[in-house]
């Protein structure tokens, strides 16, 4: 790692002690290592803390920060991206799998389109155990040359995992932070759609995993994943119908923020008419997790032969 990193990576995590030293293996036996890995710890009650500085102290790319206290998911990933220095960003999940070739195919992919402010790579939905259960193929218009149809994509169509895109950190600090009422990252990555197009590296390099203690699991209500966003979200001041209020207005905040031409501007109001007085197809907007699984074995792909292994740590 050079003096000033290339590329920032932030883990927030909080009670990630299942599942964090495989994430960590898999982020320092990347192939591409002019990064820095950021660490903020939302106050984990369990063996987070011991296994990060492990880690740390095997790794001088890792800087671990421990919050006094849980502040909720949300303001964690806005704080940990303020702690970052590179010219490029990525969050990262303390419980998914990332492919050897992953951060260079997408870093490679930004230095030879400098119109492109976000990349990322094909994903499967894997199981607690690595195993495939969903492969996903990235059916959204996001790498259109115009705002409008990259927004309309967005809205209409189900959803990839371009919040876990590595992207371009003045871009990101032009938008909106990450906020927490209902399906707030959709909003958040329509704004960023809206500066200019993504790339999606047509490997399989991703890998989600699905459990039953990952967040939308363990908050099966809106409400619960509210609060766990952010605590300040509990009590009688934040009910379901003020949460998807908020979400609704996030588009409409987004648009009339966003670099966008008089024209764009109202191309990108019609579409979020269209989105909200029309019936949303069945499936749009879902979670890749959430759809039936597939047989892995019709998935002819190794994770193990993918992801870095134990051996792809250094001193």
């Amino acid at each position: 790692m050079t003096a000033q990193p290339r590329l920032s990576i932030g883990l927030p995590v909080y009670n990630g002690e299942e599942y964090l030293a495989e994430s960590f293996d898999a982020l320092l036996g990347q192939t591409y290592e002019d990064f820095e890995l950021v660490v903020s710890d939302n106050a984990s009650t369990d063996g987070t803390r011991d296994i990060c500085r492990k880690y740390a102290a095997r790794d001088s790319r890792i800087r671990y920060i421990r919050l006094p206290r849980n502040i909720g998911a949300a303001p964690n990933h806005n704080h940990v991206f303020t702690e970052c220095r590179g010219e490029l960003f990525k969050w990262a999940s303390h419980d998914d799998l990332y492919a050897r070739d992953l951060l260079r195919r997408c870093v490679q992919a930004l230095d030879e389109r400098p119109d492109v402010i976000l990349a990322h790579a094909d994903q499967a939905v894997v199981d607690g155990d690595g195993r495939v259960k969903v492969p996903y193929p990235y059916g959204l218009a996001t790498a259109s040359p115009h705002a409008p149809e990259r927004f309309r994509s967005l809205l209409f169509e189900p959803g990839g995992d371009d919040f876990y895109g590595v992207m371009r950190a003045d871009v990101l600090r032009r938008v909106k932070p990450h906020d927490s009422y209902h399906h707030a990252d959709r909003t958040f990555v329509a704004e960023i759609t809206l500066h200019g197009p993504f790339h999606q590296v047509p490997e399989l390099l991703y890998f989600r995993r699905d459990h039953p203690t990952r967040a939308e699991r363990a908050n099966p209500s809106k409400r619960s994943r509210c609060v766990n966003l952010d605590p300040r979200r509990a009590g009688p001041l934040h009910p379901t119908p003020r949460l998807l209020a908020e979400y609704v207005w996030g588009f409409v905040s987004a648009i009339r923020r966003a670099p966008l031409s008089p024209a764009d501007r109202r191309a990108c109001y019609r579409h979020l008419a269209a989105w909200m007085t029309s019936r949303v197809r069945p499936g749009a907007g879902e979670r890749v997790e959430d759809r039936a699984p597939v047989d892995p074995d019709r998935f002819a792909v190794s994770v193990d032969a993918l992801v870095a292994g134990r051996e792809g740590r250094r001193a």
